[in-house]
């Protein structure tokens, strides 16, 4: 069993979080339930995948969370997108958040191929 807290990529994972909570609160009303809710939930999943892959037993398993985690974040990437094609979020915004996502999708692509290298 891992601290998922001293990893750098739950670090980062779980500063986008709140950060996707703050551009989300200016989303309009009507999208409380749609694409604010989606990016949200896809947002706060990576970060609790990987303290749950870090609560489990083995490296396999925490590479299975860690792939899920970054499935999470494509997900985010598109909602992201989607959000600013229908003007719900500026392009500074949307570039900033979409870059800390790029970003975090690499450190999770490495932390599966060192687990993957690891077994």
């Amino acid at each position: 069993m891992k601290d998922y807290r001293n990893l750098q990529v739950w670090q980062r994972a779980h500063a986008l979080a709140p950060a996707v909570y703050g551009v989300t609160k200016r989303f309009p009303r009507e999208e409380l339930f749609g694409v604010t809710s989606q990016l949200r939930r896809a947002a706060t999943s990576v970060p609790a995948n990987l303290a749950e892959g870090c609560g489990r037993d083995s490296d396999p398993e925490l590479k299975r969370f860690v792939d899920i985690a970054h499935g999470s974040a494509s997900e985010a990437e598109y909602f992201l997108l989607l959000a600013h094609e229908l003007g719900s979020l500026d392009t500074e915004d949307h570039a900033r958040l979409s870059g800390e996502i790029g970003e975090l999708k690499k450190m999770l692509g490495a932390l599966a191929r060192k687990l993957k290298a690891d077994r």
